[in-house]
């Protein structure tokens, strides 16, 4: 993994490059206040002020230069990220010394996933010095916890299977001394029948991670993942094209545990646990079948109308235990619908909660943090569009229509009354490249939700 936190060092005036930035609204009064020589290379450069633009700025030397980076009105974490990636190898401050958020852009510009290449990209590391020395070990958190999510997520499914999830949740809970519990085979057969049932076609064989870490008599806040990690849609198959990026139908899981790496790091006030329930989505004469019933931990029975929907399954056996000891805060995240990306698109996560407080604080952080989510709404009227004639709910919609809507009304049947829930349903993945953002796995949400914890239970 990149070594982020030698990219970001506090500045006690070492020698840099200084790095300006300007606005396209005030690049022209920017322009006015510039020598004649910053001027000439701004024209020679085409340079308009327009975020994701740099410049080369000629000093009075030869080696006398500084830059400046096009960024938008409003500051973001993202503002520096074309800059780190277009300017030399170096030590560089920004004018003023204080990069804020942006200064995660500028970290993030430099991951690279770099596992199967032969020959890795060659990245020169361009240091970011900051007058603010006491929010680099947050920042650089941050980014080592975006990395995980896509180091995890882009993995292929051949080296990221169940227990390649368990080892990962294994290694963060050596690392800050929280327990971990897998439970699998015949135990995972009996406990948690419906996870059992999407896994057991697998020839890599499914389990339920366990974590657990914190003092006891702290508030319980448990995180749930959708640890599928790899849908070929069961025996309701997907078409190849829809395949091709099943891999990262683990993203949910990958986000529980990046968010649980940064509450143990910051030693949040918080009794934490980290549920994933790790499966394949497999084919084989043992695979369940549209028209099967099947039982889950909660008692519920759930007639199967399409095994292409079966993040859901997994999901209510996850949540039913997750409220045995009631946590104070539930929040389970998932790659659970097309329906989403259709409502929202790929950068926009749906929100689902059923607790105004609990969705407001997610909603203002996720703001504050700019790190966008909607919340949706868990609407009633719907729910009987999962009814069964057999069973006591069914797992898909007897409708297109609203299916994020109808996902998120399946697992709060899952909910008991007065539980704090909130499920977020996101893309995990990066369709095209941006500044700081590869195409590829991505982490959304995270900074918000994490946000949202060290608000509650910063301590």
């Amino acid at each position: 993994m990149t070594d982020f936190a030698s990219l970001l060092l506090p500045d006690r005036g070492q020698s840099a490059r200084t790095v300006q930035t300007v606005s396209a609204d005030g690049f022209e009064a920017w322009l006015a206040t510039q020598p004649a020589r910053a001027r000439a290379s701004v024209a020679a450069a085409g340079f308009k002020g327009k975020p994701g633009e740099v410049a080369i700025l000629a000093g009075d030397g030869p080696e006398e230069w500084g830059a400046v980076a096009g960024v938008p009105a409003t500051p973001g974490p993202w503002d520096l990220a074309a800059a780190a990636a277009k300017l030399p190898g170096g030590t560089y401050r920004i004018e003023g010394g204080k990069p804020g958020e942006a200064a995660l852009g500028w970290l993030l510009a430099h991951y690279r996933f770099s596992r199967y290449r032969s020959e890795p990209e060659a990245v020169e590391p361009r240091v970011l010095l900051t007058a603010e020395p006491a929010g680099i070990a947050r920042i650089v958190r941050l980014a080592q916890a975006t990395a995980l999510v896509r180091d995890l997520v882009n993995t292929p499914a051949e080296d990221m299977g169940p227990a390649e999830l368990a080892a990962a949740a294994r290694a963060e809970a050596e690392a800050f001394g929280a327990s971990v519990r897998i439970v699998d085979g015949a135990l995972l057969a009996k406990e948690f029948p419906a996870i059992h049932a999407v896994g057991r076609a697998a020839a890599k064989p499914p389990c339920l991670i366990d974590l657990s870490w914190g003092n006891p008599s702290d508030p319980k806040v448990t995180l749930v993942g959708k640890g599928v990690c790899f849908d070929s849609g069961g025996l309701d198959i997907k078409p190849s094209s829809a395949m091709l990026l099943m891999k990262k139908d683990m993203g949910g899981a990958a986000h529980a545990l990046a968010l649980a790496r940064l509450a143990m790091q910051a030693k949040l006030k918080v009794r934490l646990r980290l549920l994933i329930p790790a499966v394949e989505n497999a084919i084989s004469g043992d695979a369940f079948r549209p028209g099967d019933v099947l039982a889950s931990r909660k008692g519920v029975t759930i007639e199967i109308g399409n095994t292409d929907a079966e993040g859901r399954l997994v999901l209510c056996d996850a949540l039913a235990l997750a409220q045995e000891d009631k946590p104070a805060l539930l929040l389970d995240f998932a790659t659970l619908t097309g329906a989403a990306r259709v409502a929202l698109g790929p950068e926009l996560p749906a929100m689902f909660a059923n607790d105004d407080t609990l969705a407001a604080e997610i909603e203002a952080a996720a703001k504050a943090a700019s790190d966008p989510l909607w919340r949706m709404p868990l609407w009633a009227g719907y729910r009987d569009m999962l009814k069964s004639e057999v069973a006591d709910i069914n797992n898909s919609a007897d409708s297109g229509f609203a299916g994020a809507v109808t996902a998120a009304l399946f697992l709060e049947r899952f909910i008991e009354p007065g539980q704090a829930w909130a499920h977020v349903d996101l893309f995990a993945w990066n369709p095209a490249p941006k500044p700081g953002r590869p195409k590829g796995g991505e982490a959304m949400t995270l900074r918000a939700m994490f946000a949202m914890l060290e608000a509650r239970f910063g301590g």
